[in-house]
């Protein structure tokens, strides 16, 4: 049996025992009623006529004779007369006189007049009102017993006695006891509609699940969530949070979600608009951290439950794809000056061959001067480290095909070689390549310059660029809400996770001057100017390679 009937079923049997206790007593208390009012009416009936003046003044007279008086004479007398009339019209059983021997002055059965009654009356001739539940020559009766006093007062001198018959007092009972049965029946009819109203109510509310199985679906959803690393959001049809587990709560940096409306959340407008329509976000910069959001609708026999919003943190994987990005720069320029300097090899090895000293020493000289694989990036013998030169004549390259030029600031001084090369060439492509997309943007040739300065270990680069500059209260750090930010890599999120990278060793990135002046009004640039300050990503002494290309030109050739 389905747990919604047994529900059903108690609550039934519920309804029906409080209805049968509730009849019950009221029944009682009907009957109470109808017999306290049957003994008060004989009462006040009794009272009354023991109050009459001809019924005391006869009674006296009678309670003064000393012999008991015939029945032939109490038949035709006023007593009986007066009884009889005051029962016809009071419906009584009876009306009864006596005198103070217990003689029966009026009675309904004139054959017992002059008897004496059949039950107690000494009370009565003491002076009590009795009113009692007793059985007599005329049955069970409801009566009232009343002293009847001489017309000169003194001592009871008789009584009356009037009785209703048990049948007719209970005549009006059934009537009542009919009424509290339709009312039970139509409280029992409410209660059994109640009943099956929240039947379905709770069956719709848990889509028909049992408690067993609702139990378990709490198990597996605890399970599910906590034993996965990514974050999950359920929201109802009204967009109301119902569930979120704790991966969800840290990568979105929230703040008790549960029973809060989605628009409510502390979340980027993009990524709740995405949410809202369904659409998935591959790159979502939230606080510190790259996200990919997939939204799911929840269907449940036809009915729209809500959405399940699945939150994967893709910080690491943007941070490495930054880094792989810029090393494959550096791995191309390198391969690139590779091939240059194998090919300058050759001809000297040409030239030694063919026994032509001389050209072949003037070549070297030649190289030795210039270097040994021409560079479009001017001044760069300004940084001594292999590595960023190979990163920036990657990006020179780049930058080159776009019309920009790539040049390095006199105020450079690196005295270091670059140790953690992974990290600083991801900040530094970064800023390079916002910068030449800046600068390209222009009609004539842009220009972007790098200035590097070494602190101990710490390495600080500023990126100029001669573009429009950054529009003013634009927050470039925060993701931009346009669509090509999942579309195109590192389109709004490159800033952001640069800065991340900076803070995690220890520095920073920040906008020096976001520019937009003359872009001849030297010395400053029409450009905007970003700086970094990475520590520990530099070595105290240059390292052998650096040292090497450092003093070649001065060393001679042999």
């Amino acid at each position: 049996m389905r747990f919604t009937t047994r529900l059903f079923l108690v609550q039934v049997a519920v309804v029906v025992a409080v209805l049968l206790v509730c009849t019950g007593a009221f029944s009682v208390i009907a009957v109470g009623q109808v017999r306290s009012a049957a003994e008060e009416n004989a009462l006040n009936i009794a009272r009354s006529v023991a109050a009459m003046p001809d019924v005391r003044s006869t009674v006296a007279t009678w309670s003064d004779d000393p012999g008991t008086p015939a029945a032939d004479d109490l038949v035709a007398g006023p007593l009986q007369r007066t009884a009889l009339a005051i029962a016809d019209r009071t419906d009584a059983l009876f009306v009864v006189i006596t005198d103070d021997h217990g003689i029966r002055l009026a009675h309904p059965s004139a054959d017992r007049l002059g008897e004496t009654v059949s039950t107690p009356f000494a009370r009565v001739l003491a002076g009590d009102e009795v009113v009692d539940w007793e059985v007599g020559t005329l049955g069970r009766s409801a009566r009232a017993k009343v002293p009847v006093l001489p017309p000169d007062g003194g001592a009871p001198v008789g009584e009356v006695s009037v009785g209703f018959e048990e049948g007719s007092v209970l005549d009006d009972l059934p009537a009542l006891l009919l009424a509290i049965g339709i009312a039970a029946l139509l409280a029992l009819g409410v209660g059994v509609t109640a009943g099956s109203i929240l039947r379905r109510r709770w069956e719709k509310t848990t889509l028909g699940l049992q408690p067993e199985e609702l139990t378990a679906l709490v198990q597996q959803q605890s399970a599910v969530l906590d034993g996965v690393g990514d974050g999950v959001l359920a929201l109802d049809e009204a967009g109301i949070v119902r569930v979120a587990s704790d991966a969800a709560v840290r990568l979105l940096g929230l703040n008790a979600p549960v029973g809060r409306s989605l628009h409510d959340l502390p979340l980027p407008a993009n990524v709740v608009r995405a949410i809202e329509e369904g659409l998935p976000v591959h790159h979502a910069v939230v606080g510190a951290r790259v996200l990919a959001i997939d939204v799911h609708p929840v269907r449940h026999g036809g009915r729209e439950l809500g959405d399940v919003v699945v939150v994967r943190d893709r910080t690491d994987v943007a941070e490495l794809n930054e880094q792989l990005s810029s090393v494959q720069t550096v791995t191309g320029a390198l391969r690139m000056q590779r091939h240059e300097f194998s090919n300058r090899l050759h001809v000297a090895a040409g030239l030694l061959d063919a026994e032509r000293v001389g050209d072949a020493r003037a070549f070297l000289d030649d190289l030795l001067e210039r270097g040994s694989v021409p560079t479009t990036v001017a001044h760069i013998e300004r940084v001594p480290d292999l590595f960023l030169q190979a990163l920036l004549t990657g990006k020179a390259a780049e930058a080159g095909a776009r019309g920009v030029r790539l040049v390095v600031g006199e105020d450079t001084l690196l005295l270091g070689a670059l140790d953690r090369v992974e990290d600083a060439a991801a900040v530094i492509g970064n800023l390079l390549d916002n910068a030449i997309a800046a600068a390209s943007g222009e009609g004539e040739a842009g220009w972007v310059e790098a200035t590097f300065l070494s602190d101990d270990d710490t390495l600080v680069v500023t990126i100029a660029d001669s573009g429009h500059g950054v529009a003013s209260g634009r927050d470039v750090f925060a993701p931009t809400p346009g669509p090509d930010d999942d579309r195109v890599r590192g389109r709004g999120i490159g800033l952001p996770l640069s800065r991340e990278l900076a803070r995690r060793l220890g520095g920073d990135l920040w906008l020096i001057d976001p520019g937009g002046g003359d872009a001849d009004a030297a010395p400053r640039p029409a450009g905007a100017v970003f700086a970094a300050r990475l520590p520990g990503v530099l070595r105290s002494e240059p390292s052998a390679a650096s040292a090497a290309a450092t003093a070649r030109p001065e060393e001679p050739i042999a």
